[in-house]
């Protein structure tokens, strides 16, 4: 099932190319805000599932004529895998497992802009990953049990400012500036998803493909991360955990980028990109930048403010 937010927040069911409004069959969720109603779903699934999916056989509006929302408005925790893939079998071994948190502030949805903020970087640039949504409260999970933990997956995008200084605290600033985690544009439950391990990722800037990579290629899989997670503080139902990319694809996001994100099986998610100081880089990957003998892990700015030195 794949479940959704769509206009001023109703709560809709996707089936093809429609959407079927059911929230009036949650309007007995405490809520303070669209986040409680879609935990409240996921917590009492088990029981709601029979009645959405009945539902969903009705009548609904085209997708075409609606805006999506953010299926997680605002999760108590995002949690970002860092550096947790093998680069196409490249590395010689696994990275140390490592992650950090975004703040919830920084979710938009599908449709949405992602803004760059008026600050000194080195490039910005926008990682491809698949989402897991947690679906009851985890604490000291063992992986053997991690994949009772999820309630489904969605698409995400990890915005990111590289080269802030000083560069002792490089993850706050790095990565949870406003709108810097596209999210969307549904929930798949879990059910729908054969195999997360084994899910092509692909995103294009302006309709070119840069990241191209399978969840296969994790250094840390998804029951290794949700258990190491855990270990450390709980996360509750609605939580999301994205579970890293492929660097080797990264590219500039610059202004008036359209961006597309698809995780198989979870749809796609469109933004844009606006920059409103208009700044500047070669339009290359981070491999394409290596395989050309560039300096360093990414190409240079080549203009607007904060181009000169960098």
């Amino acid at each position: 099932m794949k479940l959704a937010f769509f206009d001023d927040y109703r709560l809709g069911v996707v089936t093809g190319d429609k959407v079927v409004d059911v929230t009036d069959l949650v309007k007995d969720v405490p809520r303070l805000g669209p986040q409680d109603v879609m935990r409240g779903v996921i917590e009492r699934f088990d029981a709601l599932k029979a009645k959405l999916a009945d539902a969903a056989k009705g009548a609904g509006k085209p997708i075409s004529q609606i805006r999506f929302r953010p299926p997680l408005p605002k999760p108590e925790n995002i949690i970002c895998m860092a550096v947790n893939y093998m680069e196409n079998g490249t590395l010689k071994e696994p990275a140390p497992i490592n992650a950090f948190m975004k703040s919830p502030s920084s979710i938009i949805g599908d449709g949405d802009t992602m803004a760059l903020p008026d600050m000194a970087a080195s490039i910005f640039e926008g990682e491809a990953e698949l989402a897991l949504v947690i679906g009851k409260h985890a604490s000291h999970v063992k992986a053997a049990d991690a994949m009772n933990y999820i309630f489904g997956y969605t698409n995400f995008i990890d915005g990111s400012a590289r080269g802030v200084v000083p560069p002792t605290n490089v993850f706050y600033q790095m990565k949870s500036r406003d709108t810097f985690a596209p999210i969307g544009p549904y929930v798949v439950t879990a059910d729908e998803i054969k195999n997360p391990q084994k899910l092509q990722i692909t995103l294009t800037n302006n309709g070119v493909v840069y990241q191209n990579f399978n969840t296969d290629d994790m250094a840390h899989n998804i029951p290794r991360c949700v258990e190491w997670v855990t270990s450390i503080h709980a996360l509750e139902p609605g939580d999301i955990l994205a579970t890293g990319t492929n660097h080797r694809g990264l590219n500039p996001f610059m202004d008036g980028d359209k961006i597309e994100l698809t995780c198989e099986g979870c749809g796609t998610l469109h933004i844009t990109v606006r920059d409103d100081l208009k700044r500047s880089w070669a339009r290359i990957t981070r491999l394409q930048h290596r395989e050309s003998g560039g300096e360093g892990v990414h190409t240079k700015q080549t203009g607007g403010k904060y181009a000169a030195g960098r």
